[in-house]
């Protein structure tokens, strides 16, 4: 990112708060100084604003505000857009279900590095975040979990940044394959709302489905090998390296170790298959008879639940290494016989997953490789991520 700019406000226009300014740079505070003492008032989201009334008012308004800026040292600029709320509402207004939206301000451009863990994409909303400097957003919500993030175009005097923040499942988000580009959206809302609605939204839904599949692959493929070696262990009766176990306690740690690091990779399962299956149609696909194998993993799934549960409600209780270990173990082997049934199944799974993403073709071939798409990773160097949600 560029140098930290000198300490500035930002005047925009908004049809319900008149006249709206954004402290911003390296001393907001002495911005923020400068506006108050002007006449402007907090808002909601922290911006500030004075009503823009009459013709004299508005001379007394802007005389003041000019006054103040240049006893604390700071410039105005003047943006060419309108108050990015007022265009994040009518966008949100026009998009296909409920959408709630929430200004959010980065008045110095440190503050916005946090957004760069959260936030999943692998187009230009992603590189303005790293390399430019954004004062504000508006963050979109709707009731099923997507969260969106709109910026304005940096360096253009129109035209907006819109992508998405990654589910609340999901923290590593940085060189994701799977991540959806953020889109260059216009200035009139009516054709914003529609390149969103027509474009964005099913691209994110894309991939997510395919993340989630990712996610559900390499969690059993992580299992498959371990398992395998305790099986052969189990029927030979020696350890990995020839020795024969005469104790029996030895086989039961091995249990409960396997146990241990299979549970922690079948959550994964737990969280994200519910609903690929949820879109599996094997009747419309080229194998239906692959259903009678989708019941037996949903039933597998539905006996882990209970399990589930009590892993989530103890989370916040288990605070020792060995009591979680403990723990872990405990739900690995009673979740045993749902880990199983997934591991023999996965190829049907996968091919039928692979079949109901949303919005593409059938897919009529074998399973193809576990990355779904491969697109150039960003050129920067990641950041931490403060949490934005």
């Amino acid at each position: 990112m560029s140098p930290t700019p000198p300490t500035q406000i930002i005047l925009s226009t908004s049809r319900g708060n008149g006249l709206v300014a954004i402290p911003y740079g390296e001393e907001p505070y002495r911005a923020s100084r400068a506006l108050e003492e002007a006449g402007f008032c907090r808002i909601s989201g922290g911006a500030f604003a004075a009503p823009l009334a009459n013709g004299s008012t508005n001379r007394q308004t802007a005389s003041a505000l000019v006054h103040r800026a240049h006893e604390h040292g700071v410039t105005i600029t003047t943006s060419p857009r309108p108050y990015l709320a007022d265009f994040g509402e009518d966008l949100a207004a026009r998009l296909p279900g409920t959408w709630s939206t929430q200004v959010e301000l980065y008045y110095n451009p440190v503050v916005q590095e946090d957004l760069i863990g959260p936030v999943w994409d692998n187009g230009d909303l992603l590189q303005a975040l790293i390399h430019d400097h954004v004062p504000s957003a508006v963050v979109l919500k709707n009731a099923v979990g997507t969260e969106l993030l709109l910026i304005e175009r940096p360096r253009h005097s129109t035209g907006y940044l819109l992508g998405a923040f990654a589910t609340e499942e999901y923290d590593d988000n940085w060189e994701e394959p799977n991540a959806p580009r953020s889109i260059v959206l216009p200035s009139e809302p009516t054709l914003a709302a529609h390149a969103v609605a027509t474009t964005f939204l099913p691209e994110y839904n894309r991939s997510l489905h395919n993340r989630r599949l990712d996610t559900v692959l390499t969690a059993l493929d992580r299992i498959r090998p371990e398992h395998k070696t305790l099986q052969a262990i189990k029927e030979s009766g020696r350890s990995s390296d020839g020795v024969p176990l005469s104790d029996s306690r030895l086989l039961t740690e091995m249990e409960r170790t396997f146990a241990d690091h299979a549970w922690l990779r079948f959550r994964d399962v737990l969280e994200h298959a519910p609903v690929l299956l949820s879109r599996c149609r094997p009747a419309r696909s080229p194998w239906p008879q692959d259903a009678t194998v989708l019941d037996l993993l949903r039933t597998a799934l539905a006996d882990s639940q209970e399990t589930r549960d009590e892993d989530k409600a103890l989370s916040g209780v288990l605070y020792s290494w060995d009591g979680w270990k403990q723990a872990r173990s405990r739900f690995g082997l009673a979740a045993l016989p749902a880990i199983e049934t997934w591991l023999a199944n996965s190829e049907v799974f996968e091919r039928q997953a692979r079949a109901a993403v949303p919005g593409g073709p059938m897919a009529l071939s074998a399973p193809s490789p576990r990355l779904l798409t491969a697109r150039p990773a960003p050129s920067a160097v990641p950041r931490s991520s403060a949490a934005h949600r």
